[in-house]
C-alpha cells in the first residue's frame, strides 16, 4: 500500500495544473483501490497545504458520495443488502444525529460507505442527502488534511485514546427519540 500511495503522489504532484483535478479523480477512485480516506485526505494537506488541500479534499469525498447514491439508485438488490449488513452492525432501529455521522466520519476503522448509507437512510430527498454529506465530510477533509502527519505518525495507544475521547461526544449528540414499530413491538410481545 505504501508503494501504490507514492505512485499516486509521484503523478499528483508531476502533473502540474492537472493535480487538483487528478487529485479528486483519486477520491472517486479510491473505493477501487482499496486506499482509505484518510490516506487521500492527508496525501492532499502534504501536496496543497491544508486550506487548498481541504478545499479539493472535501470536493473528491462529496463527489464519491454522489456516485455512490448514485450507484445505489442503479442497484436496489445490492441497496438492500447493504441495509440488512448495516442492520446486523448498527442494529435495525438506530438512527443517527448530523453531529454523529461527522464523528463516526472521523474513524478509520469505519467504512466510509457505510456511513453514507446511513445518510441516505436518514434523507428524504437527494437534496438533503448532499447537503449532509456536504457538512458531514468538512470536519474529515480538514482534521485529516491539517493534521495529516501528525495523525499517520500516532502509535496504536495515542490512536485509542482519541478514539475513546470521541465516546462522551458520540452520546452528547445522539438523537434523544426512539421509534419503534408497531409490528415489532408487538411481536415481541407476542414472544412472552
Amino acid at each position: 500500500m505504501q508503494q501504490l500511495g507514492a505512485l499516486v503522489m509521484t503523478i499528483v504532484e508531476a502533473s502540474g495544473l492537472f493535480a487538483p483535478l487528478l487529485f479528486i479523480s483519486f477520491h472517486l477512485l479510491r473505493p477501487l483501490l482499496f486506499l482509505p480516506v484518510a490516506f487521500i485526505c492527508i496525501s492532499g494537506g502534504v501536496m496543497f497545504g491544508t486550506v487548498t488541500g481541504s478545499i479539493y479534499s472535501v470536493v473528491g469525498v462529496t463527489l464519491s458520495s454522489l456516485l455512490f447514491y448514485k450507484m445505489s439508485e442503479w442497484m436496489p438488490k445490492t441497496l438492500k443488502k447493504l441495509v440488512s449488513l448495516k442492520h446486523k452492525f448498527f442494529g435495525k432501529h438506530s438512527s443517527f444525529s448530523r453531529g454523529q455521522i461527522a464523528i463516526l466520519r472521523l474513524v478509520p476503522f469505519i467504512h466510509f460507505h457505510l456511513i453514507s448509507l446511513c445518510i441516505i437512510e436518514m434523507s428524504t430527498n437527494f437534496r438533503d442527502y448532499m447537503k449532509t454529506s456536504f457538512l458531514t465530510n468538512i470536519p474529515l477533509a480538514v482534521l485529516y488534511t491539517s493534521v495529516g502527519q501528525w495523525v499517520s505518525s500516532l502509535s496504536p495507544i495515542i490512536m485509542a485514546a482519541v478514539l475513546v475521547s470521541f465516546l462522551p461526544l458520540f452520546y452528547i449528540l445522539r438523537k434523544k427519540e426512539i421509534v419503534i414499530k408497531w409490528a415489532d413491538f408487538f411481536a415481541a410481545e407476542g414472544a412472552k
